[in-house]
């Protein structure tokens, strides 16, 4: 459960906000004053602090100055009954989240508390690369395999991460983008700084531009006070901008601007605003295609495309299905507080065997199901089975009928031959087979085959050498 501390002298503001973070599930303690405040924050450390400008003795500013001194990424939403212009912008300078003034709209200041929250996580929750399964398992993040394209993907993270280039990082929904965004802020020489996570997707388009640049006062109707966007609360951190592929043209060309002269310009404002921040962009789109396409700028293309890191598909490193489906199971036994049941050898080929559309989302979701459904026995075929098994990949699916034969004969062979392990057998033989006979069929062009068969050249590389295919 997060816990959030509360500065306010004012009770009756105090208590409506108490009232509305216990109803979100959150953990508050409450302070009067800076001193106060300063010893709830030594004795218990919240993961997010709401601050009254008004605080006494000597203002909310000089509380948000200590704490931000002592713990840089804890996340500090300042509160204030007047909006002062010239205090905002202070705030903003001295590494407020964000700052607001009263009275709030309860749903809208739940889901800044909730964003908060988010924002200090990412800072604060280091991603651990290729956990050894024989560690303890913790309630941190990982991002794990010992398959070659994950050798590569740690390799290029590390050459990577403390270069401050602009990287983009390419792959499916649920290959874990979010986590390699994490790995290079917390291995950059501004791991100490903020990081401020924008969804592209999630954030409506009329929105979106005021999120990222900030107004005036008067900018448009509504505009009452100046706002700071979140380029600028990140100045001299790292910006990580999810599914940039589904960003509008028009705000494309304002990111294109920060990018060539590391500036932003607000809503309404005249004056470019100097900014030193790292970008860091994901995206599941092919943005070459949408550039062909008009739907993305070819120029803020090659501006982001400085490093790439392109996120290989779990189908494409089937041999680190076993120890992820491990580090999944275990994670959601220590979160629920119940015995691990582990994974029958049965289990293990299903799940290897499985496409993973989904990938490693999808296969943190069926451990979680089978853990929950199985009643404390271990993780059996059955249970994976019913959750996995798509249609052509169990009984009777889309094989023709002389294959079915086929394939049952040879699992009787197989069988009164006192063989194990049967379906991994049967799977390598018919990859052989189809990696083979399409390239024969490309005659020879691997980047065809590649193409064709679903994977990337050096995943097709590696099958032709583990099958011995010339």
């Amino acid at each position: 459960m997060f816990r959030v501390l509360l500065a306010n002298a004012e009770p009756a503001h105090s208590q409506s906000l108490e009232r509305l973070l216990i109803e979100q599930g959150l953990r508050v303690s409450q302070a009067d004053d800076m001193p106060q405040a300063l010893r709830e924050v030594a004795a218990n450390p919240p993961d997010l602090a709401i601050v009254a400008a008004a605080l006494p003795p000597s203002g909310g500013l000089e509380l948000l100055k200590r704490l931000k001194q002592d713990d840089p990424r804890l996340p500090v939403i300042i509160t204030s009954s007047g909006g002062l212009t010239a205090e905002t912008i202070e705030a903003t300078k001295l590494g407020a989240f964000d700052y607001v003034t009263l009275p709030l709209v309860p749903d809208d200041f739940a889901k800044l508390v909730q964003q908060a929250l988010d924002a200090g996580r990412f800072m604060r929750s280091p991603v651990r690369m290729d956990q050894d399964q024989d560690q303890e398992i913790t309630a941190g993040d990982a991002l794990l395999g010992h398959s070659r394209p994950m050798q590569e993907l740690y390799k290029t993270i590390g050459r990577a991460a403390g270069t401050g280039a602009t990287v983009l990082i390419q792959g499916e929904s649920g290959t874990g983008k979010e986590l390699v965004a994490r790995a290079l802020f917390h291995h950059s020489d501004r791991a100490a700084k903020p990081f401020v996570v924008v969804n592209c997707v999630a954030i409506p388009e009329t929105l979106l531009e005021s999120e990222l640049f900030g107004y005036e006062k008067g900018a448009f109707t509504g505009a009452a006070s100046r706002r700071i966007g979140k380029i600028e609360q990140a100045d001299g951190g790292t910006v990580f901008l999810d599914e940039i592929g589904d960003m509008p043209l028009a705000i494309q060309a304002k990111m294109l601007r920060l990018l060539a002269e590391r500036s932003v310009e607000r809503i309404g404002g005249r004056q470019p605003i100097a900014v030193d921040v790292r970008i860091i962009a994901a995206t599941n789109r092919d943005l070459v295609q949408a550039v062909k396409e008009e739907r993305f700028r070819e120029d803020l293309y090659y501006r982001l495309n400085v490093v790439t890191i392109s996120l290989p598909p779990l189908r494409e490193r089937r041999e680190d299905v076993p120890l992820l489906a491990d580090y999944f199971l275990a994670r959601v036994t220590r979160q629920l507080g119940v015995r691990n049941p582990g994974i029958t050898p049965e289990a293990y080929e299903l799940l290897g065997a499985h496409s993973w559309p989904g990938n490693v989302r999808e296969l943190a979701n069926a451990m979680e199901k089978c853990l929950i459904f199985g009643r404390g026995h271990p993780v059996g075929a059955e249970e994976v089975a019913s959750l996995v098994l798509e249609p052509g990949e169990g009984p009777g699916g889309s094989l023709s009928p002389e294959m079915d034969q086929a394939i049952r004969a040879w699992c009787r062979q197989g069988i009164a031959a006192g063989r194990t392990r049967l379906l991994g057998a049967l799977l390598g033989r018919v990859e052989e087979i189809i990696v083979s006979e399409t390239l024969e069929t490309t005659g020879g062009n691997r980047s065809r085959a590649a193409r064709l068969l679903g994977v990337s050249r050096p995943s097709l590389l590696a099958r032709l050498k583990k099958y011995g295919i010339g």
